[in-house]
């Protein structure tokens, strides 16, 4: 698409704004801007702006209602100098955002910028850190903060409130970059690589979490705010006793045939995440890779609700991770980003463990894998909400480790956690592989053992294997998901914390 075909295009911000608003529900919350003194000429050129592009600045704020639910909006206009902030523009985002902390509203800040005001300098241009610390503050009391990142969105604007959402989306086609590319060729001399800076290229490397269609934020930003809506005290207690009152139903002692267990595992038909996700799961918000730059597909993370308890999902995709690539040290940071979305967003926490082994390669050992391993287990063992660890069916080593400290922990029936793969183990203690079932049933892998040994709090049966009766074992094992989360909410901080902290210190029978 050429510069011009997009010019024409280009949604402005009322465009938007009226796209994903309930209708006539819109009321803005600007006020007249004072802009800065700097002669005639940069008075001329803001009149020109607000003329041509029919607002009085760069960026607009109101709220409006999006299925119900009152919403901050505040959005570039391109057509009002390139989008660029000044300080009047940033001090009308931070006065947004100061409200919509006050006032407890999730925000949808939506950018289509070139970045800093070049006519007004260096003091534009720290105004950027006031942008990002009302962010901050916004999201330190709990509250949502999405990003939707309009063509283009560059510069500043990008380095600032484009980065920050908790979930960050673009348009498609749009792009994203910290120096436009007409920039850099006039300071390098040769042009910007072709593809680095555009939106689908960004989320395929896990910078932002998605490609979507204006036509379908409306839509994303609705489900978004259901699954980030608190369970009420009455649902939470209905949901905990649903648990105490099926437990004889739900509840399984475990298997102690581990090598039977470990085949069940390596069952291509065994369900894994994505039918997780698809049966017991509802307004499931997928996440991307770090925001970093790192995105490994045998992980997903998610925003989603079981049973209306709202959760970060963190969790391991084992057929991903067979037929493309082992779980690396990029996988282990994405995870990390999820625990750190959960203390944001103060929503319980799940990890899913289903993964033959984490990478064994020079890629990992550079990239840090057993520092993330190191990193993840001391940040779940600190994590200040609640957390709930499942193991879902293949729990092999290091990679199954990272994801496994909880207050709380539920297996399947026939899953398993391993220090390696047995045939691993069967090679260094025997240099063959022949010993791997008996080196399994000695180890106390299978879930019987990990249940006795304390590791294990929950088991959910399998009848009798998850491979033959796929979605039935899904729900079962959703509906244990929600009535231990639910239980875990009702505890009192400290309490649950104290109760985490002895269980791994007097870890054994």
């Amino acid at each position: 698409m050429t510069g011009q075909a997009r010019t024409r295009q280009r949604r402005t911000a009322a465009d938007l704004i009226r796209l994903i608003s309930d209708e006539g529900s819109y009321r803005t919350w600007d006020e007249e801007p004072i802009q800065p003194e700097l002669g005639e000429d940069y008075a001329a050129e803001l009149a020109a702006a607000r003329e041509r592009s029919g607002v009085d600045e760069s960026i607009v704020t109101g709220e409006a209602r999006i299925d119900g639910r009152r919403v901050v909006l505040i959005a570039c206009e391109f057509q009002f100098m390139a989008g660029s902030i000044g300080l009047a523009s940033a001090e009308r985002f931070v006065a947004a955002m100061e409200r919509a902390t006050r006032e407890r509203l999730p925000v949808l800040a939506s950018t289509a910028s070139g970045g800093t005001r070049m006519q007004e300098g260096t003091i534009a241009f720290v105004a950027m850190v006031k942008i990002s610390a009302a962010i901050a503050t916004h999201q330190r009391a709990g509250l949502p903060y999405l990003t939707y990142l309009r063509h283009p969105s560059t510069g500043g604007a990008l380095a600032s409130f484009g980065s920050l959402g908790q979930v960050v989306v673009a348009e498609p086609g749009a792009l994203v970059g910290f120096l436009g590319p007409r920039v850099f060729e006039a300071l390098n001399g040769t042009p910007f690589p072709s593809g680095i800076q555009s939106a689908e290229n960004l989320a395929r490397i896990g910078v932002i979490d998605g490609v979507l269609p204006a036509e379908e934020l409306r839509e994303m930003i609705a489900r978004t705010l259901r699954v980030l809506r608190p369970p009420s005290y009455e649902n939470l207690l209905e949901r905990s006793a649903d648990r105490a009152e099926s437990w004889p139903e739900l509840e399984s002692s475990g298997s102690d045939e581990a090598w039977a267990s470990i085949l069940r595992t390596r069952d291509a038909r065994r369900p894994g995440l994505r039918e997780l996700l698809r049966v017991a799961a509802t307004d499931v918000v997928p996440l991307s890779g770090t925001g970093q730059g790192e995105r490994d597909p045998g992980l997903s993370l998610c925003l989603a609700r079981f049973d209306g308890v709202p959760v970060v999902l963190v969790g391991q995709d084992r057929r991903t991770q067979r037929s493309r690539a082992p779980l690396g040290p990029g996988a282990l940071r994405a995870a990390r980003r999820a625990m750190h979305l959960a203390d944001e967003l103060r929503l319980p926490l799940v990890t899913v463990i289903d993964t033959p082994g984490a990478a064994l390669s020079a890629a990992a050992e550079e990239g840090g894998l057993a520092a993330e391993i190191a990193h993840c287990l001391a940040d779940l063992a600190m994590h200040a909400g609640p957390t709930l660890s499942v193991l879902l069916g293949e729990g092999t080593g290091g990679g199954a480790l990272a994801l496994l400290p909880a207050d709380r922990t539920v297996a399947a029936e026939h899953a398993w956690l391993s220090p390696l793969p047995p045939e691993g183990a069967s090679a260094i203690m025997y240099r063959d592989t022949s010993h791997a079932p008996g080196l399994a049933q000695q180890q106390g892998v299978a879930s019987g053992s990990l249940r006795r040994n304390g590791i294990v709090d929950v088991i959910v049966p399998e009848r009798a294997d998850a491979a033959d009766e796929p979605e039935e074992f899904c729900s079962r094992m959703g509906g244990t998901i929600s009535a231990e989360l639910a239980a875990l909410m009702l505890e009192q901080k400290e309490h649950r914390l104290s109760r985490r902290h002895e269980r791994y210190r007097r870890l054994g029978p």
